[in-house]
């Protein structure tokens, strides 16, 4: 006679379950991999904006009496705030694309930050790096002493308020 208090050791009533635990967390973390590097892209979009709007401001108000000048004074001011955001990759662009160091003339400044993507194996979309790029305008103040003024263009700006778009 069989006692019912013994157990038996097969396999028999075995739920499956185990494999969804290490394929969920899997999921898991391809999806935190992701999302962290998502967030990269929008910090690196940030601070691209902070730069472009640090240097251009840094332009025009730049105690330079020159272009050159004023143009490293407001490259030193990006680079300083990149490197306050944490941003020290030497492969960021940070260039002048409008604009003179004249009275009334709107200067733009672009700033463009590389991020590298997150690649895995089975997961390729084939882009190896996204491009954050921000573009900041300002015109440079038509009453300010000693910037030079065009000599082919008026005392006072014309009554232009509006500053274009960026490229």
């Amino acid at each position: 006679m069989r006692s019912t208090r013994s157990r038996c050791r097969d396999e028999a009533g075995q739920v499956g379950g185990i494999e969804a635990i290490v394929f969920g967390l899997l999921i898991l973390v391809v999806g935190v991999l992701l999302v962290s590097n998502a967030w990269g892209v929008i910090d690196a979009k940030m601070a691209a904006r902070e730069a472009a709007r640090e240097a251009v401001r840094a332009f025009v108000t730049a105690p330079a009496t020159d272009e050159i000048g004023a143009e490293q004074i407001a490259h030193q001011a990006a680079l300083d705030t990149l490197n306050e955001m944490g941003w020290t990759n030497p492969s960021i662009v940070i260039t002048k694309t409008q604009g003179a160091f004249e009275r009334c003339a709107v200067v733009t400044y672009e700033v463009r930050i590389p991020v590298p993507a997150f690649t895995l194996p089975w997961l390729s979309s084939g882009v190896t790096t996204f491009e954050a790029n921000a573009y900041q305008s300002e015109r440079v103040d038509p009453y300010r002493s000693g910037v030079p003024a065009d000599p082919d263009g008026p005392t006072v700006c014309d009554g232009q308020d509006q500053i274009p778009a960026g490229p």
